[in-house]
């Protein structure tokens, strides 16, 4: 069955456009203009696969839509690349910090958004772990199979992405991990994109574990590593 993609921006021009083409390759399409109407359609039954979402619509910011994604259950792995004039990397980094898994900036070709839209979905529809056995590691616990992961026997909610780096970061304990390795192995991109996106989400991450966050450690100049022991 050929994937669903939600098309959120309020340039009629451009929306008719991004629907043309992902039609055009196969994916069904639903599209909204506002705030509201993405919202109404990314909580439907069944959610889409993926959303391509304007940072910049006429009732509220792509940002605070990403954010009431991730706040609920249904949709809190809900794949999002952001769309947006802004080029700035402090951009960059709040529509990360909010959950997107990519960013976009326009103009773009058409092109470019597919094959990027393409990345996230293999990337989402990959089995994060190499196995589906649960991994205990002193306070913290991971369950692959379910995507569960706790802290002290709290949950901890991730997002996919979140789930994908914390996996990495347990499968190579103890093992040296740059900035550039982990954009390639857990975002699918390379160090022509700002290694800023690392930094914002392993801060994240460490946030989300509470006294677990203290298992990544900062080598500075290098990138980060996980504890080898508890």
């Amino acid at each position: 069955m050929s994937k669903r993609i939600l098309i959120v921006d309020d340039e009629p021009d451009l929306l008719l456009t991004l629907e043309y083409n992902f039609k055009k390759e196969g994916y069904q399409t639903t599209t909204a203009s506002n705030g509201a109407e993405a919202l109404e359609a990314a909580f439907a039954s069944p959610p889409p696969d993926l959303v391509v979402l304007d940072l910049m619509l006429p009732d509220m910011a792509g940002t605070e839509i990403c954010r009431k994604l991730r706040s609920q259950e249904s949709t809190q792995h809900l794949p999002v690349v952001m769309l947006t004039a802004k080029g700035e990397e402090i951009d960059r980094v709040v529509g990360f910090e909010v959950g997107a898994d990519d960013y976009v900036i326009k103009p773009f070709s058409v092109r470019e958004l597919l094959l990027r839209v393409q990345a996230v979905l293999r990337r989402s529809e990959a089995q994060d772990p190499a196995t589906s056995e649960a991994i205990a590691f002193g306070v913290l616990r991971m369950e692959p199979e379910s995507h569960r992961v706790s802290v002290s026997g709290e949950p901890i909610h991730l997002t996919a992405l979140e789930f994908r780096l914390l996996h990495c970061f347990l499968s190579r304990k103890g093992r040296v991990q740059t900035r550039d390795a982990l954009l390639a192995e857990v975002w699918g991109i390379h160090a022509e994109q700002t290694t800023r996106t690392v930094d914002t989400h392993v801060k994240r991450l460490r946030e989300k574990l509470g006294e677990a966050g203290r298992y990544i450690e900062t080598l500075r100049g290098v990138g980060y590593r996980f504890s080898e022991r508890p």
